[in-house]
């Protein structure tokens, strides 16, 4: 389980997010939904360790946790940027098994295996030697999925799952991410659109500028 306590994040003069509380049971889907500018994802990349908080404390399982400084092998929380953010020259299989042979120190042998799995699992399963270029929108928003949950994380989060697809799409992402929570996987998502974060949510979190609880 996920708490945000008292939560607050500023630049400058500007406070994006004040005093913010949510929980995130697990297993669960949290939405977290809101217009332009009203702060949904900055307060995914405070959750994911890639801003700072200036107010206001993590737990995780009860136990209290800073995403931003955790230097640990633990990758507990993962994150699917909303561009991918695929290494264009590295093939889908490098791009999955990077991070877990120089962060988890796992073998090659042992990093390919996993994500191999996770590439059949993901209907990619003969994409290994691809390179991002020759994937389409949808292809590489399931590789970057893979690339996550390679580094086993205990929750996974994303910036506008369906912003960067066909609007046809959609109901594809909505059924790999209630996949996911039928495994157990504890998640997050920051999108705009209403009708997606309806179909998918256990609780929806509504965002408003310079207010986000």
């Amino acid at each position: 389980m996920l708490e945000l306590k008292n939560i607050t994040k500023s630049f400058g003069d500007r406070t994006i997010i004040k005093d913010l509380n949510v929980t995130v049971k697990d297993g669960e889907i949290l939405s977290i939904v809101g217009p332009s500018g009203a702060g949904k994802t900055t307060l995914l990349r405070c959750i994911t360790g890639l801003e700072q908080v200036n107010g206001g404390e993590f737990l995780v399982d009860g136990q209290p946790f800073d995403p931003y400084t955790n230097t640990s092998n633990d990758s507990v929380i993962g994150v699917v940027f909303q561009n991918f953010e695929l290494f264009p020259h590295l093939t889908v299989m490098q791009n999955i098994t990077l991070a877990p042979t120089m962060v988890l120190k796992e073998s090659k042998a042992d990093a390919e295996a996993t994500a191999q799995k996770l590439l059949d699992r993901l209907n990619l399963g003969d994409h290994a030697d691809q390179y991002p270029y020759q994937l389409s929108g949808g292809q590489k928003q399931r590789v970057a999925i893979a690339r996550a949950l390679a580094m086993r994380p205990n929750i996974l989060c994303y910036d506008e799952p369906t912003s960067a697809l066909d609007p046809n799409l959609r109901q594809e992402v909505e059924k790999l991410i209630l996949g996911l929570k039928a495994d157990g996987m504890t998640q997050i998502v920051v999108t705009h659109d209403l009708t997606f974060a309806k179909n998918i949510a256990d609780d929806m979190l509504h965002v408003e500028p310079n207010q986000a609880d």
